[in-house]
């Protein structure tokens, strides 16, 4: 299939697939006559792999990683699991960040009279040094 039937496939944009051809992710596909990229099934398969783990929000090199276990039928699975672990500790992280902006962002609000005054704890917060 061309990189349109791949793309339609696999839930990914053309412009992506070929972003994870260049990164390594995925290998470069083989090339008909007229040079146009040509995409087996498993190809496919590992393009949704790959959006899928995106989704979960794993970096590339976690998806790197993962698509080396998946491949290796002699795997462990606690390897797996020891990158998934660290991808939540790392989710986890990031959501006590975004929750502590929303607080402090949420308590500017409510201080902030949204009149046609000039004063503005919001903006004073922000430049603060």
């Amino acid at each position: 299939m061309n990189i349109g039937q791949a793309s339609a496939a696999s839930g990914l944009s053309a412009k992506m697939i070929r972003h994870y051809e260049q990164t390594g992710l995925i290998r470069e596909p083989a090339r008909t006559a007229a040079n146009y990229r040509a995409y087996a099934e498993n190809d496919v398969h590992r393009l949704r792999f790959i959006r899928r783990a995106r989704r979960l929000g794993f970096s590339v090199a976690d998806i790197r990683e993962l698509l080396g276990l998946w491949q290796n039928k002699s795997r462990s699975s606690a390897a797996v699991k020891k990158i998934a672990g660290r991808h939540i500790d790392e989710l986890t992280r990031k959501i006590v960040e975004l929750q502590s902006m929303a607080d402090t962002l949420q308590h500017l609000t409510r201080h902030c009279h949204g009149d046609h005054r000039p004063d503005c704890p919001i903006l004073d917060d922000l430049a603060k040094d």
